[in-house]
């Protein structure tokens, strides 16, 4: 059969060649076409796009792309409708799958299979209307979201596991050995997008200055930010860069600063104690608007899934060197330490350890074979 995937970032891009691999595992005559990045590319097919030309984030930077965003828009649909697929999977990246989504279901192109699914828990849940009209079959990769849409929208869908744990867990499966007598590693996660890394790096480094006696101090390069862009924040600090090999960093640190995503939860899975980093604009603002108007009380993945404070999140009004210096020396000597890595283990439990691409690539063959699958319900 004919699969074509929509992945608009690199974390989704990672998760989608897990998926390409499992389709190809469970239907040998799969062929893919797809808009991703250089992991799925490597699983075969043909790329219509890189994920970079679409990765933008904020009102102001997609007001100022929103040419470009608009074009890959088009050709996206002009190429869908071209190829005619047998099914449509989009992973994550709502804003744009969504708008495929209903154009593939309104011109009966496809069957719309949702892998991650959009988290409109956090806000904009209105979209659960364009989920309900235009969206097949939702596969859901937290436990916590079954609740969330069978019981307040009453829209069936399917816990299938957790990619990241299942990517972190074979890892550790096959990780090399330590270096002896390396210091030990502060790890800094400062985001994938450009936005993310100006607005959260330079306080990271600073609160990070006094430890450079101690610790290796280093930064995850996220792929597709060039050098020369993280360059300019590194300039005078001990801070080393070290380009597409996060798993490593994680494996050897000791603690971290993680700007809020799904690093937070690979950090947790690698059993790192961590600070949750995220400077926005207008932080009074922000932070008043997030107590009384969001519908989560949390960011960070591991707080969600735990449905507690685990890790200390440093958001809007929260933000400042001076607290990022203060959670983090807990984190390096205090006793909030093993308080945190005792949180982690609830987080690995409620994930259980589903296999998610196995799992909805079974899904997925199975529905376009006219079987039935259900996966991971009982895993609430």
């Amino acid at each position: 059969m004919k699969y074509y995937l929509i992945a608009g970032e690199a974390s989704g891009d990672l998760h989608a060649s897990h998926l390409m691999k499992a389709l190809r595992e469970a239907d040998p005559e799969a062929s893919f076409r797809f808009i991703g990045g250089d992991l799925m590319e490597a699983q075969g097919g043909t790329l219509v796009r890189h994920y970079r030309q679409l990765a933008y984030m904020g009102f102001i930077p997609v007001l100022l792309h929103l040419p470009t965003i608009l074009s890959n828009m088009r050709h996206c649909k002009r190429d869908i409708a071209q190829w005619h697929p047998d099914a449509v999977i989009l992973v994550d990246y709502p804003g744009f799958n969504l708008n495929i989504a209903k154009f593939v279901k309104k011109r009966t192109i496809a069957p719309v299979f949702y892998y991650i699914s959009p988290k409109i828990w956090a806000w904009k849940e209105y979209r659960i209307k364009s989920i309900r009209r235009y969206v097949d079959k939702l596969l859901s990769v937290l436990p916590f979201e079954i609740d969330f849409f069978e019981q307040k929208h009453h829209y069936p869908i399917h816990y299938v596991g957790n990619p990241t744990a299942d990517e972190v867990r074979l890892y550790l499966e096959n990780k090399p050995a330590a270096e002896p007598g390396a210091r030990p590693v502060v790890a800094l996660l400062a985001g994938s997008r450009r936005q993310e890394i100006k607005d959260n790096l330079p306080a990271m480094i600073e609160a990070t200055r006094h430890l450079t006696a101690r610790y290796r101090l280093v930064l995850a390069g996220a792929p597709g930010i060039d050098d020369a862009y993280y360059r300019q924040f590194l300039e005078g600090s001990d801070v080393e860069l070290v380009k597409n090999r996060t798993y490593d960093i994680l494996a050897s640190a000791h603690a971290a600063l993680v700007t809020s995503g799904t690093a937070t939860l690979e950090t947790a899975l690698f059993g790192v104690p961590q600070v949750v980093c995220y400077e926005t604009p207008l932080p009074r603002l922000i932070g008043y608007l997030r107590r009384k108007v969001l519908k989560v009380r949390y960011v960070s993945l591991v707080n969600l899934i735990a449905d507690r404070e685990v890790v200390r999140e440093l958001v809007a009004d929260s933000f400042s060197v001076s607290n990022i210096r203060h959670e983090l020396d807990m984190l390096l000597d205090g006793p909030s330490r093993q308080q945190m890595l005792d949180g982690y283990n609830e987080v690995r439990q409620r994930l259980g350890t589903e296999c998610a691409p196995a799992n909805a690539a079974r899904i997925i063959v199975e529905e376009m074979k006219g079987g039935k699958a259900e996966v991971g319900k009982e895993m609430k």
